[in-house]
């Protein structure tokens, strides 16, 4: 069985993740979304309300690919978050060159540590290419329309929190 592991803090997740979950879907017969708990990163949501919006996006897709996609935690390295859930491949989603110089180093870091563990880059489709969950939360944040950027579910649980 091929296990793949999609990895991010998803503060919150957008079109751009909802497409490589999808895409990435297609490439193994169980996909892990692997939710970063990352507390330097103070994310806006909770890890259980990233977890549960995360879940209600994946559900319409499991249907739609037939493959099992199943949200997972983690606080470790994400090498040994590979080990854990039984992944071969970790995939990753790239929008710009400066996205493929961080994740170039963190190949290197992770063959080191695991040479057994493949790691797949997938292009953002071009009209999610500009999306990013902290300028998502900005745009949200000072009034603008996010529509374009997360799905009608997001858009709500987001318009929430900022409103408290």
């Amino acid at each position: 069985m091929r296990i793949g592991l999609y990895p991010g803090t998803f503060d919150p997740i957008t079109l751009g993740h909802v497409d490589i979950i999808r895409r990435s879907a297609t490439l193994v017969d169980r996909l892990v979304v692997g939710v970063a708990i990352n507390r330097d990163k103070g994310p806006l949501f909770t890890l259980e309300e990233r977890v549960e919006m995360i879940e209600m996006e994946i559900s319409q897709l499991q249907q739609e690919t037939g493959v099992e996609i199943v949200v997972h935690p983690f606080e470790n390295l994400l090498i040994n978050c590979a080990h854990d859930v039984g992944a071969q491949m970790i995939v990753r989603g790239l929008r710009a060159v400066a996205d493929f110089e961080y994740e170039f180093q963190m190949v290197g870091m992770n063959r080191a540590l695991d040479s057994s563990v493949e790691t797949v880059f997938l292009m953002a489709e071009a009209k999610h290419q500009a999306i990013a969950s902290k300028l998502v939360k900005e745009i949200a944040r000072l009034g603008g329309d996010i529509t374009k950027f997360v799905t009608p579910n997001v858009k709500e649980k987001l318009r929430a929190k900022l409103d408290k």
